[in-house]
């Protein structure tokens, strides 16, 4: 395949929630990151923007995202949005997939080559058992739109290891470090592009006894659900004030990690002579 600009597009499953690193804008790595890099070995002009950030809904990620990015003129873009609207029972599903079509239609028009996604089927506690029948929903709209827009699907119900929790943080809705960068190795897969991520195979494991499983559950409740609705009740989000990792396009053959500290000096240079500036002005 030939080099070019992979943009990518959406919210914290694309920002790499889940696959913290401090080395990287955000503290997270994440898929998009890591395939990037493998992009970057396999032909060093490749570039790489990356717009998304946690919990942003899709017409935020429209809104916010779209024209920067269709403005760089990529050859490949990355798309996953409304998993964050499917969280709210009340949105209009049928709504959500027209907004989802249209602004897959801007996407693949551009000429780039678009992938989306499906949502992960979150088999969990039977208190979101409404919000599985949601995705289930969405997913099925995503695989026919994917199929008349032209966009190539990345469908996790054809990933079976995702069954396996140890791919899965805490939060049971985002994927740890070797989860994304399965998730990496299959992208690059769909794409044709040789990598050399080391996905090892997972050991065995033993079912949970119900006693620790109860345990879990109510760990999961406390720590992760209850905070979730708090959050939604109250109109807060985690990305309230966190900016993209990578708005300008970078070479990831450059080195990676050497760019996010030039940039995060860079930014703390601007800062610094700011509030110097604010210091001279009084």
């Amino acid at each position: 395949m030939q080099p070019g600009r992979f943009v990518a597009l959406g919210d914290s499953f694309t920002e790499g929630v889940g696959d913290p690193n401090l080395h990287y804008p955000n503290g997270f790595r994440g898929w998009a990151d890591r395939m990037a890099r493998q992009l970057g070995r396999a032909d060093r002009r490749w570039e790489y923007a990356n717009f998304a950030i946690r919990s942003k809904v899709l017409d935020q990620i429209v809104e916010d995202q779209f024209d920067d990015a269709l403005a760089l003129a990529p050859t490949h873009i990355s798309f996953y949005a409304g998993g964050n609207d499917l969280l709210s029972l009340r949105s209009d599903l049928e709504a959500l997939m027209g907004r989802y079509e249209e602004a897959l239609t801007r996407l693949t028009e551009s000429g780039a080559h678009v992938l989306v996604f499906t949502a992960f089927d979150m088999r969990t506690t039977a208190l979101l058992e409404p919000l599985r029948r949601r995705v289930l929903t969405f997913n099925d709209a995503v695989r026919d739109l994917a199929s008349t827009h032209g966009a190539t699907l990345l469908d996790h119900s054809l990933m079976r290891e995702y069954d396996d929790r140890r791919l899965w943080a805490p939060d049971k809705i985002h994927m740890n470090r070797l989860g994304h960068k399965r998730m990496a190795a299959f992208v690059l897969r769909e794409l044709g592009v040789p990598h050399t991520l080391k996905v090892r195979e997972l050991d065995e494991w033993e079912p949970r006894g119900w006693r620790r499983a109860v345990r879990d559950e109510g760990r999961f409740l406390r720590t992760e659900v209850a905070p979730l609705v708090r959050r939604r009740l109250t109109g807060r989000s985690e990305g309230d004030h966190a900016l993209p990792k990578w708005p300008e396009p970078i070479r990831p053959a450059d080195g990676m990690k050497r760019l996010a500290r030039e940039r995060a000096l860079a930014r703390t240079e601007l800062e610094t002579s700011g509030r110097a500036g604010g210091i001279r002005r009084r």
